[in-house]
C-alpha cells in the first residue's frame, strides 16, 4: 500500500473564513510533518481562478501555517474536483490510498473525495480536518455539515475505492 496526503485549497484567504481556520491548518501541518517523516509525500492543491482565486491576488497563496516543504508538491487547479484538468493523477501514480484533508468541506474536499474514489483510490478522510462556513439557509452549521459530510462520503457506495474516516491523531501515528 503506498499512501499519499492531499491537502485541498488550504489559502490564506479561506484560513479565516472557514470554521476554526487556523487550527485547521494547524492540525495540518503536524499531519504533513508526521507524513514526510514516514517517507509519505504531500501534494497540496491551490484553487486558481474565480471570483476568489484570480492568479496573483492577494491571499491565494497556500498558507504559511501549513509549513510546506521545497520536497511538496503543489497543484494548481481550476475546478472544485481537484482531478479535473491538473496534475493530481500523474502526481498520484504508485499510490492506491489517499489522505484527504483541506477546505471546503461541501465543495473541493466533497468533489475531490468522490471523483478520488472513481478513479480507484481509497481514501482516508481526515474527520477533523477539513472545515467550510455554516449555510443559515439551509439551518446549518459548519459543525454539522462536517460530521454530515464525514458520515454520507464513508457510506456511499463507491464504484473504484473505499472512504474511512480518521482522526488526524490516528493517521501516521
Amino acid at each position: 500500500m503506498k499512501t499519499a496526503l492531499v491537502i485541498v485549497d488550504m489559502q490564506e484567504v479561506l484560513i479565516p473564513v472557514v470554521w476554526q481556520g487556523p487550527e485547521l491548518a494547524d492540525r495540518i501541518a503536524d499531519l504533513a510533518d508526521r507524513a514526510r517523516a514516514r517517507g509519505v509525500p504531500v501534494i497540496a492543491l491551490q484553487q486558481v481562478g474565480g471570483a476568489m482565486f484570480e492568479p496573483g491576488a492577494k491571499g491565494t497563496e497556500l498558507s504559511h501555517r501549513l509549513r510546506l516543504q521545497p520536497m511538496d508538491t503543489v497543484i494548481q487547479k481550476t475546478a472544485t474536483d481537484g482531478f479535473y484538468q491538473s496534475d493530481l493523477e500523474q502526481a498520484l501514480e504508485g499510490v492506491d490510498t489517499i489522505v484527504l484533508t483541506g477546505v471546503g468541506t461541501d465543495y473541493c474536499v466533497d468533489a475531490t473525495v468522490r471523483s478520488a474514489v472513481s478513479h480507484g483510490f481509497d481514501v482516508v478522510l481526515v474527520e477533523d480536518g477539513h472545515s467550510t462556513v455554516a449555510d443559515p439557509e439551509a439551518g446549518l452549521t459548519a459543525e454539522q455539515i462536517i460530521a454530515r459530510h464525514n458520515r454520507i462520503l464513508s457510506n456511499a457506495v463507491h464504484p473504484g475505492g473505499t472512504v474511512t474516516p480518521k482522526l488526524a491523531d490516528q493517521i501516521f501515528g
